[in-house]
């Protein structure tokens, strides 16, 4: 199960005030959502000021990517990608469940941005469409938005696997150029933004529980904590947390290591612990946010099982579309678990440190990059434990094997129903 907290001191706009229950319209409405204004070009330089940028991963500039679907020539197409991927990462899901309002009334907000007239929303939880589809019979959003379904696998949620599978093709991505914002769903120009920026830029035109300007919308970030033996945890930061403040507040204030970003930033020792929630500050360590999702490594976890454990999910993952990717990761994945299991020579070592630097950017989506990285981060900030590892069998590897990263996954908090009584009336229609 995974529960819901804020981090004490912190404003949590995202989260609102009741998490644990679905939000209506008219708790929306009430909250100040769905506002007439701004303008769309006002909007814009507010969310440029903010300097709000993506939650799904990549962290690029939200105005940035807004402008460049805007200015294509043609009428846009604007997706709510709400499919993560990640095993370690639930916040996504938990807003689609619980906040659909607030997404789709960013959604809208892009689309009068952009000049779109139509919009998906795009997503592989069953329970979250049925709270979509819902928030949309009880509000006309101007954009014509359609609800599209798909399997959960971790590259589905990759931007070209987003515009192939709602043009109905399989959720794999594509080579680029061209990329989706110049050519993407129907050949429209199109903006897939992640569901949880969708819910900022709403926040930033004055919407749902954070009356006023949004100000503070760009400045927190969902981050899902898992590990250490814990209960896994949502819960909403600044940007200025620094990780043992996240580490505490999960229960395991001393980690051994910490998985960044889901399986995107590596793994980090805990000599890293007083690092920020700051892309610069990730970046200039090797590491990055990526969707959130951070994994504390308690005693009786190894970094050298979690690595093993993470590449091996991939390795399962991957599209199976490029011959690197598929022997890269493979070939990570079999070396990794033959580590973890006290079988890997000094041979494999080398083979592992060429590897990860020289697989990254061969792949068509970011898939062999997190491997790569993975790799290269235990290599590099746990060199005495791979050492270690060369000399004798661990313990720790041994008593819990790699899985395919099932153990990495993490339970969608609980979220009920809102019975309100506009959800009443629209359940009885």
């Amino acid at each position: 199960m995974t529960t819901i907290r804020t981090v004490t001191g912190q404003p949590a706009p995202v989260l609102g005030p009741a998490p644990q229950a679905a939000e209506g319209l008219d708790a929306y409405l009430a909250a100040g959502g769905y506002l007439p204004w701004p303008d769309p070009g006002t909007l814009l330089e507010r969310v440029a000021a903010a300097g709000l940028r993506g939650r799904g991963g990549a962290g690029f500039p939200a105005a940035v990517k807004l402008r460049a679907v805007r200015d294509q020539p043609g009428t846009p197409v604007v997706v709510a990608n709400g499919e993560e991927g990640e095993p370690g990462s639930v916040k996504d899901r938990w807003l689609l469940r619980a906040r659909p309002h607030l997404v789709l009334d960013g959604l809208a907000r892009a689309a009068a941005i952009t000049g779109a007239d139509r919009g998906y929303v795009y997503l592989s939880d069953d329970v979250a469409a049925e709270r979509v589809r819902r928030a949309l019979a009880e509000r006309d959003l101007g954009p014509r938005v359609t609800v599209v379904l798909t399997e959960h696998t971790y590259v589905a949620g990759e931007e070209s696997a987003v515009v192939r599978r709602i043009d109905g093709g399989p959720a794999l991505p594509t080579a680029k150029p061209p990329r989706p914002y110049e050519r993407g769903v129907g050949g429209a120009p199109t903006l897939v933004a992640n569901v949880e920026t969708l819910a900022r830029l709403a926040l930033l035109a004055g919407g749902g529980a954070d009356p006023g300007s949004g100000a503070g919308a760009a400045d927190t970030t969902l981050v899902t904590l898992s590990g250490g033996g814990r209960r896994a945890l949502l819960t909403e930061a600044g940007h200025g947390t620094a990780l043992h403040t996240l580490a505490a507040l999960h229960g395991v204030p001393r980690p051994r290591a910490v998985l960044m970003g889901g399986l995107f930033g590596g793994l980090l020792g805990p000599d890293r612990l007083g690092l920020r929630l700051r892309q610069d500050e990730l970046a200039a360590v090797g590491s990055g946010l990526g969707c959130g999702a951070i994994r504390f490594l308690g005693d009786d976890e190894c970094p050298v099982g979690a690595a093993a454990d993470a590449v091996a999910l991939l390795a399962a993952e991957s599209s199976r579309q490029c011959g690197v990717c598929v022997s890269g990761t493979r070939a990570m994945a079999t070396t990794l678990a033959a580590l973890a299991a006290g079988g890997c020579g000094t041979d494999g070592t080398e083979n592992l440190a060429r590897w990860s630097q020289g697989l990254p950017g061969r792949g068509a989506c970011g898939l062999l990059d997190a491997g790569a990285r993975l790799t290269g981060s235990l290599l590099a900030h746990f060199p005495h434990l791979v050492a270690a590892h060369l000399r004798r069998p661990c313990e720790r590897c041994a008593a819990a094997p790699p899985d395919d990263g099932r153990r990495l996954r993490v339970p969608v908090p609980h979220i009920t129903a809102d019975t309100g009584p506009r959800a009443r009336q629209t359940a009885r229609t």
